[in-house]
């Protein structure tokens, strides 16, 4: 480890890190050519293909850089005329500029599935302006790309600006599918192997997460294998839901009430509420008297 805090290139500098103000940049990029007449210099009708290409040139330079220097920074020998790190981090950025109209597709269904699920969304342009949740999604869907394709550190550094920003956090190598809703979403933390299925809703404060982590005879955390929860499609989990562990599948169709904590699977079609208890707490007082029955309905009125 202090090797590679202190490891310098052939200048005798150290290798750079992606740079954090650079990230955002690429988000807030990205999200302008996502979507055209919404944010930025693409913003209303200030834009035509010419400025969207130009857009786009400025995202593949901007993500190349940054993968490079991911690639640099862990990169244990320095650099040479030899290098190839940068030729790679270009195909690595052109592979994921092709991969927009599909996430296009799929922020659209989740648009929609955010617009169907809440009677306070009035159209479509509220939801991409202004719900967290789905600004949240948009990112993740974007870093998830780049995780599949084996980047490394610049999709963490993606969904933590999210984090940051909306307070939900996923990270970028789970496998969500289409049609996904977060409503509200202040809270909600989704696992890195977590799995989750078509035309699923979470509300606030939901965590789909690990249980404790096993460790080998020296102490040390075993990382890796599937250690978060699979939610099947159709699933609808409320307010301040934990569903813990690898091994745990919620069945599709199935509905998680509020503040309900699981660790096992559940079968497709499920219920699971937690039902509060209520108590009375002053000692020796009896329940309050029902009041008496309104005139001619016919019941007795209590005795006095």
């Amino acid at each position: 480890m202090e090797q590679s805090l202190t490891r310098t290139g052939t200048t005798g500098t150290p290798p750079p890190l992606p740079d954090h103000r650079r990230v955002v940049e690429l988000i807030e990029s990205l999200r302008e050519v996502l979507f055209p007449g919404y944010f930025g210099e693409l913003r209303g009708q200030n834009w035509d293909l010419t400025c969207l290409v130009e857009k786009l040139g400025m995202i593949f330079w901007n993500l190349a850089r940054l993968i490079h220097d991911t690639v640099s920074h862990r990169c244990p020998f320095p650099c040479d005329q030899g290098c190839d790190a940068f030729q790679q981090s270009c195909r690595q950025a052109a592979l994921f500029l092709r991969k927009l109209p599909s996430v296009r597709e799929l922020l659209f269904l989740d648009v929609k599935a955010a617009y169907e699920g809440d009677p306070a969304a009035k159209d479509y342009d509220e939801i991409i302006l202004a719900y967290p949740g789905f600004f949240a999604i948009m990112v993740y869907r974007l870093a998830h790309e780049l995780h599949r394709q084996g980047v490394r550190l610049i999709p963490r550094m993606m969904t933590e600006y999210a984090h940051s920003v909306t307070g939900i956090d996923i990270h970028p190598g789970a496998r969500i599918g289409r049609s996904f809703f977060i409503d509200h979403g202040t809270g909600v933390v989704i696992g890195e192997t977590c799995e989750i299925g078509d035309n699923v809703k979470i509300y606030q404060g939901v965590t789909l997460g690990a249980l404790s982590i096993p460790r080998d005879e020296k102490g040390r955390a075993l990382k890796g294998g599937k250690r978060h929860p699979t939610i099947e499609d159709d699933v609808v989990i409320y307010a301040g839901a934990t569903i813990l562990g690898g091994n745990t599948v919620i069945g599709r169709g199935s509905v998680v009430g509020g503040n309900v904590w699981l660790i096992e699977s559940i079968p497709p079609g499920s219920k699971v509420i937690n039902r509060p208890t209520v108590e009375h707490r002053l000692t020796g007082s009896a329940p309050p008297a029902s009041p008496p029955a309104p005139p001619g309905s016919g019941e007795p009125s209590p005795p006095a």
